[in-house]
C-alpha cells in the first residue's frame, strides 16, 4: 500500500494542510468573542523533563512529543506501546514475547530498534545488554504521569544506542504529583481477554504511599497463544522543603504460549493457525530502586539508583527440534545529575552534569550455557546559554567507558572501549510564538551480548557504531494549538546488524537515516480536539553490496490522525486512524511487507465516579502483519499475524 505522503514535498503540503485549520481558528476568533477570550490568555508552556531536569519545550533545538495522563486516559489505551503508536503514529511490530508488547521504532532501524533507542523509566535506563526489549506493557498505564518521546540523538544524556532517540517514562510517584485517591478498572474483550487493575494513593502529611496491582488473561488471537500477566508494586516517599526521598518495589510475570511465524500460504489458508502449537515462554522480572532530590546552593541534584533481575525460561522449535532457552539477568542502574543556573555578564547559563554507572550481566542455563556482562561508567556536560531574547546556544559532550565480556564456554570475547558523544543546537525565536531550530552531533552505540556472541566466527571484534547526526526544525506555538516539523539526517559507519545472507551480526557498510517528520495539535472547537503525526523516512545502504537498497523492516512513510470529541457532558467519543506504508523483508528488496491501514475508536461515559467505556481497534478487520524474517523466491514469509477486529468494554470506577 502506497500513500500520497511517500514524497518529502507532499510530506510538506501535508504540513501547510496542518496549518491551514489553525490559521482559519484565529481569523474566527476575530469574529467570536469567546475565542477572542481564549486567544488572549496565556499559553502555558509545555515543560518537560526528559532532559534530566524540567524544561520548556519551545526553548530546546529539537523536537519531544509528550502524552499526558489525561491522554492516556481519552485514547483508551491499555499499554504504553498501544499509546505510543497510536498517539504518536510510531511504527510498532509484534514483540515476540507475548503479553501485548510492541517494538517501538522511533527512527528507522528496523529489527535494531531497541538498541539505537533508550527507554528511560523514572530516571533510569532499562534497556537490556541484549537484543530483547524492554516490557513496557507490564508498566500499569493509570500510574503514568506522562510520556515524552525525545525524536533524535540523546546520547549526550542517556549514553549509548540512543541514536534514534528516547522514550522516558515518568510515574506519578517518579514525578511526586501524588493525590489521595485511587481507580479500580475491569475489562472483558475478544479473544478472551480479562482484565483486573488498581491503583491507590494514600499521603499523610509529609508521607505518601502507593500501590498498584493488575491480572491480564487472554486467549489472543492465534492458536497458541495464551497470555497470564500479574504486577504489582509498592512505593513511598517522603517530602520536607526542597528534600524528597522515596523508594520503590515492583514485581510482574508472564506466561505466554508463542505460536511462531507462518508462511505465505500458510497465512492465507488461515492467519490465526500455529506450526509450534508447543511453544512457550515466561518472564519474571523484579525491580526496587531508590531516588533522592535536593537543592544545594543554585544547584538542583538528583539521585537514582535501581537493581533489577530477570529470569526467562522457554520452551522453542526450530525445523521441528524443541529446545529450552533459558537465562537469568542480574542488572542495576546508578545515576547522579545536577543543574545549576546563573547569570554571566549578558548571558544566562544553565549547566546540566551528571554520572550514570550500569552493571548487567545474563547467565544461559544449561548444557551449552554462557555468561555475558556489561559495564559502564558515563560522564557528560550540557549547557544551554541563552545569548539574547529568543536565542539560546546549546552544547554537550559525553565520555562513557565500556568492559563487555562474552564466555561461549570456548572462548572469551571482550570489549574494553571508550566513546565520546556531542551534540550542539540553536534555537531562535521569529515572534509570535514560532521558532525554528537546529542542531549536529555524534552517536554511538556498541555491540551486545547477542551481537558479538554470535558474529562470524575467527572475525575480528565488532567495531562500534558511529553515527553523524544533523536535524532542522520550526515549531509554531499559540493559544489552541502546536504544530511542529522537523527533517533529519543520520550518516552510520559501521552500523551493527544481522547479515541474512552469513546468518550473523556483521558492520555493514555505511548507511544512511533520513525523513521528515511532522505534528500538530489543535483544538478545533471547545469540545473537538485534533492531534496529528505524519513521518516521511528513508532507511539506505550508501555504499557495499547492498548500496541503494533499503533497510528491512522500515515502512517509508506514517500517519496517525486521532478526534477527540465531547458531545455532551459525561460523553466522550474517540477515533483514530493509522496508516503505514510497505516495508521491505529483506536487504536485497525483493520481498515485501504490504502496507495497511487501521482504525480504533472509544465510547466513554461517565456517571459519578463511574466510567463506562467501548473500545474497538481495527475496525475494518483488515488482514495484515508487520513482521517477517524470511523471503524465499521472491515471496515473504516467516511472518507473524497482527490480530483482526477486537472489542473490549471496561468500568472504571475512581475514588
Amino acid at each position: 500500500m502506497n500513500f500520497p505522503f511517500q514524497r518529502p514535498a507532499a510530506l510538506c503540503g501535508l504540513a501547510l494542510l496542518a496549518l491551514t485549520p489553525i490559521a482559519r481558528a484565529a481569523e474566527a476568533a476575530v469574529q467570536e468573542p469567546s475565542l477572542v477570550a481564549l486567544a488572549d490568555m496565556p499559553v502555558q508552556p509545555v515543560v518537560v523533563t526528559a532532559t534530566r531536569f524540567p524544561e520548556n519545550a519551545d526553548r530546546l533545538p529539537f523536537g519531544v512529543s509528550v502524552i499526558t495522563a489525561e491522554e492516556l486516559q481519552k485514547s483508551g489505551a491499555f499499554t504504553v506501546n498501544e499509546a505510543l503508536v497510536q498517539l504518536l503514529g510510531l511504527p510498532g511490530r509484534l514483540d515476540l514475547t507475548g503479553g501485548g508488547n510492541t517494538s517501538i521504532d522511533l527512527r528507522g532501524f528496523g529489527e535494531t530498534a531497541f538498541s539505537n533507542q533508550a527507554v528511560i523509566v523514572d530516571g533510569l535506563r532499562v534497556n537490556e545488554g541484549d537484543l530483547i526489549g524492554p516490557q513496557l506493557a507490564q508498566i500499569p498505564v493509570e500510574a503514568i504521569e506522562r510520556i515524552e518521546v525525545i525524536r533524535g540523538n540523546a546520547s549526550v544524556l542517556y549514553g549509548e544506542g540512543a541514536t534514534a532517540g528516547a522514550i522516558v517514562i515518568s510515574t506519578r510517584a517518579g514525578t511526586g504529583a501524588q493525590r489521595n485517591g485511587g481507580q479500580v478498572r475491569a475489562t472483558a474483550g475478544s479473544y478472551g481477554l480479562r482484565e483486573l487493575r488498581g491503583s491507590v494513593t494514600a499521603a499523610m502529611g509529609d508521607f505518601a504511599l502507593d500501590a498498584s496491582a493488575q491480572r491480564r488473561n487472554a486467549d489472543n488471537y492465534r492458536d497458541n497463544a495464551r497470555s497470564e500477566l500479574e504486577a504489582g508494586s509498592l512505593g513511598g516517599q517522603w517530602r520536607s522543603g526542597d528534600l524528597r526521598l522515596g523508594a520503590r518495589i515492583a514485581d510482574d510475570k508472564l506466561d505466554a504460549r508463542l505460536p511462531g511465524e507462518l508462511t505465505a500460504q500458510q497465512y492465507a489458508d488461515n492467519p490465526r493457525q500455529t506450526a509450534k502449537p508447543n511453544d512457550w515462554g515466561n518472564i519474571h522480572n523484579q525491580r526496587r530502586s531508590v531516588f533522592a532530590q535536593t537543592i544545594v546552593g543554585d544547584w538542583s541534584v538528583g539521585l537514582d539508583a535501581g537493581w533489577r533481575q530477570k529470569e526467562v525460561r522457554s520452551l522453542t522449535t526450530f525445523r521441528g527440534i524443541a529446545s529450552p532457552y533459558d537465562y537469568d539477568i542480574e542488572a542495576n542502574t546508578q545515576s547522579l545529575r545536577a543543574r545549576g543556573e546563573w547569570a554571566l555578564g549578558s548571558t544566562r547559563h544553565a549547566v546540566t552534569v551528571g554520572i550514570d554507572r550500569s552493571h548487567w550481566e545474563r547467565t544461559v542455563l544449561g548444557q551449552y550455557g554462557t555468561r555475558a556482562t556489561q559495564q559502564s561508567i558515563g560522564f557528560y556536560a550540557k549547557d544551554d546559554v541563552d545569548l539574547s531574547e529568543g536565542t539560546r546556544l546549546s552544547a554537550g559532550v559525553r565520555s562513557e567507558k565500556f568492559d563487555k565480556r562474552f564466555d561461549s564456554g570456548f572462548g572469551v570475547t571482550t570489549i574494553d572501549d571508550r566513546l565520546p558523544a556531542w551534540d550542539l543546537g540553536l534555537t531562535q525565536s521569529l515572534g509570535q510564538g514560532v521558532a525554528a531550530f537546529g542542531r549536529v552531533g555524534r552517536s554511538f552505540r556498541l555491540a551486545n551480548a547477542d551481537e558479538y556472541g554470535y558474529s562470524t566466527p575467527g572475525a575480528s571484534t565488532l567495531r562500534p557504531q558511529i553515527s553523524r547526526d544533523v536535524e532542522l526544525g520550526t515549531r509554531w506555538t499559540h493559544a489552541k494549538g502546536r504544530v511542529e516539523a522537523r527533517i533529519y539526517r543520520s550518516a552510520l559507519r559501521d552500523e551493527i546488524g544481522f547479515d541474512q545472507l552469513t546468518y550473523t551480526n556483521v558492520n555493514f557498510d555505511r548507511t544512511r537515516r533520513q525523513g521528515l517528520e511532522v505534528e500538530a495539535r489543535q483544538a478545533l472547537s471547545s469540545t473537538l480536539d485534533l492531534r496529528a503525526n505524519a513521518a516521511w523516512r528513508r532507511a539506505k545502504f550508501t555504499a557495499g553490496q547492498y548500496e541503494g537498497k533499503e533497510v528491512a523492516l522500515v515502512p517509508k512513510s506514517s500517519l496517525a490522525v486521532n478526534l477527540d470529541w465531547t458531545p455532551m457532558p459525561q460523553h466522550r467519543v474517540g477515533f483514530g486512524v493509522q496508516l503505514v506504508s510497505s516495508q521491505h523483508a529483506d536487504f536485497a528488496n525483493q520481498c515485501t511487507i504490504p502496507g495497511y491501514a487501521t482504525t480504533q475508536a472509544r465510547y466513554a461515559y461517565q456517571w459519578r465516579d463511574a466510567e463506562f467505556a467501548l473500545v474497538m481497534s481495527n475496525l475494518g478487520n483488515h488482514r495484515y502483519y508487520t513482521l517477517a524474517y524470511a523471503c524465499d523466491s521472491g515471496t515473504t514469509s516467516n511472518l507473524y499475524p497482527e490480530p483482526g477486529r477486537t472489542a473490549a468494554a471496561s468500568v472504571t470506577v475512581r475514588f
